[in-house]
């Protein structure tokens, strides 16, 4: 069957240098743009009850820019005037750059990691001393926790925000050739949304493991599993899985 048109389940990117926007160009398809998941940040009773001090903490670890807003967010709420001598440990460049949003960049201490959490690994065995704050959300990745268990780390997880699935209401139905997902809680949105979903024609690109294993859970096929050596990007997958298809 032919694609014509595509729903990726994210906000419409900002920039025009979005892959999404030559992938409809130069295919000839349709691809619409909308977030089935979005983040409700905590209280600072919230926090308090989680008996949390953000003081007896020397750095902080980011996985996110919803961690980093909500961080800095709530240190405000709890008139918690955040040091200048905090160490920053972000995931990744993205992370680290969106960190200047509330910081001084060059005067601070900030560590990079790759393109996965465990690229911060050995960066973290070098600091092994420092007292560690892993904000996040109600979910969390095994992996994270596997790697700050692994070098014996002192650390402490606190919930800062929780991803609630979106009201979808205003969506007639959701007849895409392509639905697009990039976690768990995307494909849970879904059939909160559309409890008498299902899927016939329609083909499911899912990235990363646990969204492919939550879609497989609840009986939904998947035809695009993303990454894989040879498309590493949700896009490239589905502009090789068009390019098949539509030749056809």
């Amino acid at each position: 069957m032919r694609v014509k048109s595509i729903l990726v389940s994210q906000p419409k990117p900002t920039t025009d240098s979005s892959p999404y926007f030559d992938l409809s160009k130069t295919q000839k398809v349709t691809v619409d743009f909308r977030p089935f998941i979005h983040v409700e940040g905590l209280s600072a009773k919230d926090i308090r009850q989680q008996k949390v001090d953000l003081a007896k903490f020397t750095a902080v670890v980011f996985t996110s820019r919803n961690a980093v807003d909500h961080y800095f967010r709530l240190a405000e709420e709890l008139r918690f005037p955040v040091p200048d001598a905090m160490k920053y440990f972000c995931q990744s460049e993205a992370v680290a750059y969106y960190l200047q949003k509330y910081i001084v960049y060059r005067k601070r201490k900030v560590y990079i990691g790759g393109k996965t959490f465990t690229d911060l690994k050995p960066i973290l065995k070098k600091h092994k001393d420092e007292k560690f704050l892993l904000p996040s959300s109600d979910t969390l990745k095994p992996e994270i926790v596997k790697t700050m268990n692994s070098e014996k780390l002192n650390w402490q997880r606190v919930i800062m925000y929780h991803t609630v699935c979106s009201d979808l209401s205003d969506l007639t139905d959701v007849k895409y050739d392509i639905l697009v997902f990039f976690s768990p809680s995307g494909i849970k949105s879904l059939l909160e949304n559309f409890p008498d979903f299902k899927q016939e024609n329609t083909k499911i690109a899912a990235f990363g493991k646990t969204t492919v294993a939550e879609a497989k859970k609840v009986g939904l096929k998947i035809d695009i599993p993303v990454p894989t050596p040879e498309t590493p990007s949700m896009a490239m997958a589905l502009e090789k899985y068009i390019k098949k298809v539509n030749k056809k």
